[in-house]
């Protein structure tokens, strides 16, 4: 399914977004309860908490995914104007992303301080207090997703949209924990092409939005798992 795909990189490109990407040492740190400089030393780092905060913010993003597809489907039950407006939307974010204007109000970004705790339960938290606290600065690339899923026939279908969303977000950031050294390096030299990403993700966006629009989006996820057969997995 060509919306999974489009879920799935999305979550990537979240994960690389300049107001993410630069501060997941950070937060890896704060889940694990040890600083950078231990967790390079350590060769056994335990990924519990940092698998437990993506978990966190997981759900919060899952639920925002149910709550977008209920919304579609009670306050627009004519699928194709919900069509023509989840494109329209799509279109303006993706314009956002790419540089072209800039929507004021996603461009700032808020973090949500949390006290240390040491509990099993903490990460999870702490990753939702991700999920809310940065969601206006990811907001272009989620709400894009979230519009998306508001025009899905079923709220599971909205469920599995955002659930392929975290993964595209959670499973760099675990390898990342497990990586740490690496990630450090990679982080460093990846910071001059975080801006290109950007863009090549408001791209994907702004093509998807066209295709929505225009009602082209199943007839081109068609045509790429006929180009390339793997794809017919993901249906």
């Amino acid at each position: 399914m060509i919306e999974l795909l489009i879920a799935l990189s999305a979550g990537l490109i979240s994960f690389l977004s300049p107001c993410v990407l630069p501060l997941i040492p950070g937060y890896i740190s704060y889940v694990s309860g040890s600083s950078l400089n231990e967790l390079i030393e350590k060769k056994n780092i335990n990924l519990i908490p940092t698998i437990l905060f993506t978990i966190g913010f997981s759900i919060v993003f899952i639920i925002f995914g149910a709550a977008s597809t209920y919304l579609g489907k009670v306050l627009l039950q004519n699928s194709n104007i919900l069509r023509i407006v989840a494109g329209i939307i799509i279109i303006i974010l993706s314009i956002h992303i790419i540089g072209i204007i800039d929507i004021k109000f996603l461009s700032f970004e808020k973090r949500i301080q949390t006290k240390t705790n040491t509990s099993f339960y903490s990460p999870i938290i702490i990753g939702m207090a991700f999920a809310f606290g940065w969601t206006p600065c990811i907001g272009p690339i989620l709400g894009s997703i979230l519009v998306l899923a508001a025009t899905e026939e079923s709220i599971n279908k909205g469920i599995l949209l955002l659930s392929f969303y975290s993964l595209g977000l959670a499973i760099p950031f675990i390898l990342s924990g497990y990586l740490i050294q690496k990630f450090l390096i990679f982080s460093k030299n990846f910071k001059k092409n975080i801006n290109l990403v950007s863009k090549i993700g408001g791209i994907i966006l702004l093509i998807t939005g066209v295709l929505i629009l225009t009602n082209q989006l199943q007839s081109f996820g068609y045509y790429l798992q006929n180009v390339f057969p793997f794809l017919q997995n993901f249906g």
